[in-house]
């Protein structure tokens, strides 16, 4: 059973960091690229990030370039997203996806499993 448990979100002022972590279970991890999708408070999803099962693609959303850096830890099974320079729109759900290829590919599409979420809100 494919299992993505995501942690690491919490309360943070403007201008903080923080680093989200996805423990991956139930498949291959390092043979599948892997993304970052957050939601706002009553707004639609957002993708931020994806990664490629290697680990030396990157591609991120513009609204976080620069500030967020994906990363993943293959022999851990588990995919990171440090968050600097924070702001309060930066604050949502934060999920991470498996992505059905090995390859970055289109960043929403591709998707076959989600975790639950962690919470990041930027506030003061």
């Amino acid at each position: 059973e494919v299992q993505l448990v995501e942690s690491g979100g919490g309360l943070v002022q403007p201008g903080g960091s923080l680093r989200l972590s996805c423990a991956a279970s139930g498949f291959t991890f390092s043979a599948y690229a892997m993304s970052w999708v957050r939601q706002a408070p009553g707004k639609g999803l957002e993708w931020v990030s994806v990664i490629n099962n290697g680990g030396d693609t990157t591609t991120y959303a513009d609204s976080v370039k620069g500030r967020f850096t994906i990363s993943r830890d293959n022999a851990k099974n588990t995919l990171y997203l440090r968050m600097n320079s924070l702001k309060p729109e930066d604050t949502g759900v934060y999920y991470c996806a498996k992505k059905t290829t090995y390859y970055i590919g289109s960043p929403l599409s591709g998707v076959d499993y989600w975790g639950k979420g962690t919470l990041v809100t930027v506030s003061s």
